[in-house]
């Protein structure tokens, strides 16, 4: 009964003083200004060419650090889909932390057990506190875990509250225009959610959202919502336009 009360105080505390923030995954210094400029919380660089959760360039990263994150606004960056190596992992995620990246964001994607999970996100976790211990680690599933044989996405929080994450996430490993919302019915996210909670993370929202979907998250009320599709001009191979960022964060947050 206890453990309900706490949990309960802290929804209310959640959706009182929080908000969702808006996370916008721009490829390029260009893509990133739209973004900036459009009102993204959080500037999350990728190379969509690489994957779901691709890697860009640690210079790229900089760039991006030093022209365009300002005041309140937060960079993340990217750094694979990866199958079980944790050196590899870690190594790219100092690279990514050392380039200016607040949010170091690692995917999943071949893992298939707790413990192969866990050692990696326990290496990245590592070496990115280390180096600076006020950046977060992000560790991502995928709704799409079926298709692409990877981790369930119930089994991430706990393994993230082991490993020491900040935020669990999650996407779609195969971006082929299906949402994760066509892969997890919204009592499973909200499962997912809870179970984040529940282990004290925060917890991020993404995988081809559109417009019809904003209802759904404004229910459900991750704390990040993470998209780049939605606001490109003609689809995820397009670019980024500071109008439809607006728009979408506009509609978000709206009563």
């Amino acid at each position: 009964m206890i453990k309900h009360k706490i949990y309960f105080i802290y929804v209310l505390h959640h959706n009182k003083w929080g908000e969702m923030r808006i996370l916008i995954s721009p490829k390029n210094l260009e893509e990133a200004i739209e973004a900036q400029e459009g009102g993204a919380d959080i500037i999350d660089v990728k190379n969509p060419a690489e994957g779901s959760l691709g890697a860009n360039f640690p210079w790229i990263i900089s760039e991006v650090k030093e022209a365009v994150v300002k005041g309140s606004t937060e960079l993340s960056a990217t750094i694979g889909d990866f199958d079980y190596k944790p050196g590899t992992a870690s190594l790219a995620a100092l690279g990514a932390a050392v380039a200016g990246a607040d949010y170091v964001k690692v995917g999943l994607y071949g893992i298939r057990s707790y413990e192969e999970g866990l050692n990696l996100l326990e290496g990245v976790v590592k070496a990115v506190k280390d180096y600076d211990s006020r950046k977060k680690v992000v560790g991502a599933c995928y709704s799409d875990y079926a298709r692409i044989s990877s981790l369930h996405p119930f089994k991430l929080p706990q393994i993230g509250k082991e490993a020491g994450v900040d935020v669990v996430m999650v996407d779609t490993g195969i971006k082929d225009g299906k949402s994760t919302f066509e892969f997890m019915s919204q009592d499973q996210i909200k499962i997912f959610i809870n179970l984040a909670r529940e282990n004290g993370l925060e917890v991020a929202i993404a995988g081809a959202i559109s417009w019809e979907h904003l209802p759904i998250l404004k229910e459900l009320q991750p704390d990040i919502v993470g998209v780049r599709s939605i606001v490109c001009e003609k689809g995820r191979d397009s670019k980024i336009r500071r109008e439809k960022v607006a728009r979408l964060i506009k509609e978000l947050r709206q009563g």
